[in-house]
């Protein structure tokens, strides 16, 4: 009788994933499009102060981990603190988004119609012209 062997087969269930095992992973495409194509605008507009980014990574946001947090903090210039982080959001799950939006809202809501509308473009352009007729007149 041959001899059996058991296997062990180690299963890696990390904490951003675990928590999250009924949402809806990765990004669905609608969102992914919306990054893509307001990525450029986001990098140079989203100020990713140390305070915004903890409070992507507190307990009752969870939008991204505290080592993810971690890395963010020690990237510098702001470009590419900004560029990291929507690499970060692009892998995370539509619940993930969702929190990052309504953080964004909080701390610049003068940002967010970029990813929670379908006209980001038409809005950017918009509050440029706004923003250039207000720094004119003053």
């Amino acid at each position: 009788m041959p001899e059996s062997k058991a296997v062990f087969c180690p299963v890696i269930c990390t904490s951003d994933i675990g928590s999250e095992c009924s949402d809806i992973r990765p990004l669905d495409e609608a969102r992914m499009r919306t990054l893509s194509v307001n990525s450029i605008h986001l990098v140079e507009l989203v100020d990713s102060s140390d305070a915004f980014v903890t409070e992507l990574a507190s307990p009752t946001v969870g939008c991204i981990t505290l080592r993810q947090r971690d890395q963010l903090v020690n990237t510098r210039p702001m470009r590419d603190r900004n560029y990291r982080l929507l690499e970060l959001l692009r892998r995370r799950s539509v619940a993930s988004f969702a929190q990052f939006t309504k953080v964004l809202s909080k701390y610049q809501a003068h940002v967010e119609p970029l990813l929670v509308t379908d006209g980001g473009e038409t809005f950017l352009i918009c509050h440029r012209l706004l923003f250039d007729t207000e720094t004119m007149h003053n």
